[in-house]
C-alpha cells in the first residue's frame, strides 16, 4: 500500500522539527559547559593586573643559641694545655626574655691541673614597659683551683635598659640577693645586694663588641665580696660560623686560704649559631 502524499509530508516536517529541537539542546548543553569552564577558570586564574598572593614569611625562631670551643696547646720549654666551652641561648617573646648560658675551662701544666672551672646561668625578664623589667636570675660557679666547691647565687629585683635598639643595648639592674658558698672548706651564706650592668654593640652586620659587670658584695661583711667581669669581641665568617676574642675576670676580695683573689682567662674561640 502506498502512503498518502499527505502524510509522507507530514512525517518529514516532525523530523524536521525533531532535529531542529535535537540541534538546539546540543547548542544549550555546550553553552553550558563553556559558561561553567569559564566560570571555574575565573575562579582559578587572577585577574588581569591583580599580583598573584605572596606566601607569608616563615616565623621568626622561637630560640636563638650559640656554642664556642677553644684550644691552646704549648709544648717544648712549657708543656700547656687548655680547653674552653661556653654555650648560650636566649628567647623572647610578648613581654618576656628568657636567657640560659654556661662555660668551662679545662687546663694543665705538665700533667698538673691548673684550670678546672664552670658556671652555668639562668634569667627571666618581664618588661613592664619597653625599657623597664623586672628579673629573676640564678647563677652556679665550681672552680677546682681556687677552691670553691660551689657557689650559687640567687637574685631578683628591678631593671633598666638605657639604650635599646637594634645595634645597641646598655641596660643595669640592682636587687637584693643570696649567697650558698663552700669556699677552701668554709660553708657558709650571706644576703648580698647584687648590683650589674651589660652592654652590646653592633659594629657592622658582622662584628659585634659586648661588656659585662657585676658586683656581689656581703651586706653584714662589706670586706666579701665578689666582681664579675667580662669583654669581648665576636666576628662573623658566615650566617652561622664566627671567631670571637674575650677575657673574663673573677675578683675574689677574700679567697680561699693560699690562693689568688684575682682570676683572669684570655679565650680566642670559634663559634656556631643556632
Amino acid at each position: 500500500m502506498t502512503a498518502a502524499p499527505g502524510n509522507n509530508f507530514s512525517q518529514t516536517k516532525t523530523r524536521t522539527t525533531q532535529m531542529q529541537y535535537s540541534m538546539k539542546l546540543i547548542m544549550a548543553a555546550v553553552a553550558l559547559c563553556a559558561a561553567c569552564d569559564g566560570q571555574a577558570f575565573a575562579q582559578t586564574t587572577p585577574a588581569a593586573g591583580t599580583p598573584a598572593a605572596v606566601p607569608p614569611p616563615p616565623p621568626p625562631p622561637k630560640w636563638e643559641g650559640s656554642i664556642s670551643a677553644g684550644l691552646t696547646i704549648t709544648r717544648g720549654n712549657s708543656q700547656t694545655t687548655m680547653l674552653t666551652g661556653a654555650a648560650a641561648a636566649k628567647r623572647k617573646w610578648g613581654q618576656n626574655e628568657l636567657e640560659l648560658g654556661g662555660d668551662g675551662t679545662y687546663g694543665t701544666d705538665h700533667g698538673v691541673k691548673n684550670n678546672e672551672m664552670a658556671h652555668g646561668f639562668g634569667q627571666y625578664n618581664r618588661l613592664l614597659t619597653d625599657k623597664f623589667y623586672l628579673f629573676g636570675r640564678g647563677d652556679a660557679l665550681y672552680d677546682g683551683i681556687a677552691d670553691i666547691d660551689y657557689r650559687v647565687t640567687l637574685s631578683a629585683g628591678p631593671g633598666y635598659y638605657f639604650i635599646k635598639n637594634e645595634r645597641t643595648f646598655f641596660r643595669v639592674e640592682v636587687g637584693p640577693g643570696y649567697v650558698f658558698e663552700n669556699v677552701g672548706g668554709d660553708a657558709k651564706s650571706y644576703w648580698t645586694a647584687r648590683i650589674a650592668e651589660r652592654f652590646e654593640h653592633k659594629l657592622t652586620k658582622t662584628a659585634k663588641i659586648w661588656e659585662a659587670v657585676e658586683i656581689l658584695p656581703d651586706i653584714t661583711h662589706i670586706h666579701n665580696y665578689v666582681i664579675n667581669s667580662e669583654a669581648g669581641i665576636e666576628v662573623a665568617i658566615d650566617a652561622q660560623w664566627s671567631l670571637k676574642t674575650y677575657f673574663l675576670d673573677t675578683y675574689d676580695n677574700e679567697p680561699a686560704p693560699n690562693r689568688q683573689k684575682n682570676d683572669f682567662k684570655l679565650v680566642a674561640a670559634v663559634g656556631y649559631k643556632f
